[in-house]
């Protein structure tokens, strides 16, 4: 190789932290949001193209049993809207996906990264990721430790502590420190939040660092030098590009 093709296509650099996964997962924010009308089928399998190794989505389950992917949780008009709960699949508008359609048209390699927006959908997550064999590729994300506590002895799916934009008033080590002794995966947290310290702690007591909101080339850069495990944008294709930049 010569040198100007050296300097041209420089060889990957490793990050500067290593992560408890190699490579992360590149979580695509409710599919490829920045690229297609969100929580559609169309965006999760243009995320894929673009090179997502995860999905993530919102579930919520029917008046009839059915997972399916929404961020708000509410169909119908301004007058007459009801919550997903109280409606039935085949009242829904077509563009929500059910989880089944999901593994249908993504397939259950992938890693699947699931807010669960309401508990009483959890059966039917789990129901359906059990029917692709796929339940320990699913991340199951909940603000509330102890229902996921509860969960843990009735599924083998990554656990994760999803608190949102609250502060962890008690500090990361001692929440992770209780994370892993009551048996949960991970914590998920916006990048911002997150430093080169914490996610090392959190590796410390062996569980997964999380970011979300890693929208920008730096923010996705950043993440993967401080070592995290996965991380949530809604441009696929700058997480793409990034992690050729590293792996």
């Amino acid at each position: 190789m010569t040198e100007s093709n050296t300097k041209s296509n420089p060889p990957p650099r490793p990050p500067r932290h290593t992560s408890l996964r190699t490579p992360p997962i590149s979580f695509a924010h409710r599919g490829a949001k920045a690229h297609a009308p969100e929580n559609t089928l169309e965006a999760f399998s243009l995320a894929v193209k673009l090179g997502a190794t995860g999905i993530e989505s919102d579930v919520y389950v029917t008046a009839d049993g059915e997972a399916v992917l929404d961020h708000d949780g509410v169909v119908g008009s301004f007058l007459r809207k009801k919550r997903i709960g109280e409606v039935r699949r085949s009242e829904l508008p077509s563009h929500i996906p059910t989880l089944d359609e999901l593994y249908e048209t993504v397939g259950s390699d992938l890693q699947l990264s699931l807010d669960v927006m309401d508990p009483s959908a959890f059966d039917a997550v789990v129901g359906a990721a059990r029917n692709v064999n796929a339940e320990t590729n699913l991340w199951l994300c909940f603000p509330h430790i102890d229902q996921l506590v509860q969960w843990r002895t009735r599924t083998s799916a990554v656990l994760v502590d999803s608190p949102g934009r609250k502060r962890i008033e008690e500090g990361v080590e001692r929440r992770t420190a209780k994370l892993a002794d009551l048996g949960i995966d991970a914590l998920n947290r916006p990048c911002g939040d997150w430093n080169a310290g914490q996610v090392a702690t959190t590796h410390r007591f062996g569980l997964f660092a999380l970011g979300w909101d890693a929208h920008q080339h730096r923010q996705i850069t950043a993440m993967i030098d401080m070592g995290i495990d996965g991380f949530y944008s809604d441009h696929v294709d700058r997480m793409t590009e990034c992690m050729e930049l590293f792996f």
